[in-house]
């Protein structure tokens, strides 16, 4: 049965809970409420991230899981004060950025990914709180960084994977400046529960017109595609059996009172009568070394998870491309976690190694 490092690849760090917008994709729970991460907690992540990052030149933190700017300046240098030698990362809305925060951004040598979903007729499900559509205030935020010469990545939520609908968002992250593009498929987790069961052949034909789109103008890297190639490079010199790691990557997740959530981020917050709060620990009580050096058998559902794993190993042609289903995906769609193919591998694994490859096959 494959393992779980006990070194992790990055950090993910919820500075508080509290987002300003209120986006019907969400899968957050307390979105709406301020519980806001400690100094105490920050200090007591970092005494076991410091060594890690000493012995890698590029160890991320990820202030996420919530929008962290809504923590506020001077809260968000303090957390951030106790690390050494990482690379922050601020995953945002975009809505509150200025130019004070460009300038934080250039002081703290912070990496900033927007969450915008291209062309303003797309955005519709990113509202505020009010419920007005937040595209005018994002793209606000974005003109603050371009002004400032801020470099940016993009991550992109898709809810209607078809034909004709990629080409139109890879040109308008290409116009955007953008460094970085991530699409995610909109996913059936946490508090959203819509469906994600797309028409395959439709998600099939938008991966392959996004890598032809790509393929025209690739001045931009978009994760998938890259991935994809990385993979299909590796199946044609015999070298696909070493693409994947050897030990899953932890992932863990650091919630704003210290809870440790691993493998998802997106199971934070949540209870369960039979898993309980999903979390491995707290970083108030136990070293993060130490939480993830017992990391399989630290929550009730991990084991299952892992035999989830196996299972994918077993029965699923893809699992070299994708390494088995995603924890929160399976809990989210299945309600336990030893299940296997689930929506999300259908339409971010299965389908956009074959849309990749239909394409190939097309050009």
């Amino acid at each position: 049965m494959q393992g779980i490092s006990p070194v992790p690849g990055y950090v993910v760090m919820q500075p508080t809970t509290l987002c300003n917008l209120d986006c019907t994709y969400c899968y957050l729970p307390f979105r709406s409420s301020s519980q806001r991460m400690s100094p105490a907690v920050a200090e007591a992540v970092a005494a076991s991230v410091n060594p890690w990052a000493a012995a890698d030149e590029r160890f991320s933190v990820v202030w996420h899981a919530g929008e962290p700017l809504a923590a506020g300046r001077a809260a968000l240098a303090g957390l951030m004060a106790p690390f050494a030698g990482v690379e922050h990362h601020v995953q945002t809305n975009a809505t509150l950025i200025d130019d004070a925060w460009c300038e934080f951004f250039a002081e703290h040598g912070v990496r900033v990914s927007v969450s915008v979903d291209g062309p303003e007729a797309h955005n519709g499900q990113r509202v505020n709180r009010a419920g007005s559509e937040a595209y005018r205030t994002i793209l606000h935020g974005i003109e603050a960084l371009q002004r400032h010469g801020v470099p940016f990545s993009a991550l992109c939520v898709v809810s209607d994977p078809r034909p004709g609908l990629a080409a139109e968002i890879y040109d308008y992250f290409l116009a955007l400046g953008c460094e970085v593009l991530g699409i995610n498929i909109e996913e059936q987790e946490g508090v959203n529960a819509r469906t994600n069961a797309f028409a395959d052949d439709a998600v099939r034909a938008f991966w392959a017109e996004l890598v032809a789109a790509w393929r025209r103008d690739p001045r931009i890297h978009v994760r998938e595609i890259e991935w994809t190639l990385r993979y299909a490079g590796a199946v044609l010199a015999g070298r696909a059996d070493g693409i994947l790691p050897s030990a899953l990557d932890p992932i863990p997740t650091i919630a704003a009172d210290g809870r440790v959530f691993l493998l998802s981020p997106e199971l934070a917050g949540f209870t369960d009568p039979h898993y309980g709060d999903f979390s491995s620990g707290n970083v108030l009580q136990t070293p993060l070394s130490a939480v993830l050096a017992g990391a399989a058998t630290s929550a009730p559902w991990i084991g299952e998870y892992l035999s989830g794993v196996e299972s994918c190993r077993r029965s699923c042609p893809y699992f070299g491309f994708c390494g088995g289903a995603h924890a929160a995906n399976r809990y989210f769609e299945h309600g336990r976690f030893d299940g296997t193919e689930t929506n999300h591998c259908r339409n971010s694994k299965i389908r956009l190694l074959e849309g990749v490859l239909d394409h190939a096959g097309a050009s």
